[in-house]
């Protein structure tokens, strides 16, 4: 059972990428999914997360407009659109989930992913 985040890289600032998060060993579809990033040096946060439906809840504050997040339960995957990037959004990226959406929001999931590092240059 684990959750695989993919789809990071370096960009350009103003540069966008699609992040994966692919589970494998259990079916996604009844899970709230959430995306997070950590920064060198920096706390984990919340990027964004999603309820087992597939309604959205949350943004981080400094990711509205620019971040979207989906999930296609037909191939176990979830995603993050990251658009318009900027250096500020440089960190390694998770996905995580849990059968509860109160968990995935204060971040105690049960299934974390391994991070993919993005890298945005000026």
């Amino acid at each position: 059972v684990q959750l695989q985040a993919s789809g990071g890289g370096l960009v350009q600032a103003g540069g966008s990428l699609r992040l994966s998060c692919a589970a494998s060993g259990f079916t996604l579809d009844h899970y709230a999914m959430g995306w997070y990033r950590q920064a060198p040096g920096k706390e984990r946060e919340g990027v964004s997360c999603m309820t087992s439906s597939g309604v959205v809840l949350y943004y981080g504050d400094t990711v509205k407009g620019r971040f979207t997040i989906s999930r296609d339960n037909a191939k176990n995957m979830v995603y993050l659109q990251t658009d318009s990037l900027k250096p500020e959004d440089t960190a390694v990226y998770y996905c995580a989930a849990d059968q509860v959406f109160h968990n995935v929001v204060v971040m105690t999931p049960e299934y974390w992913g391994q991070g993919t590092l993005v890298t945005v240059s000026s």
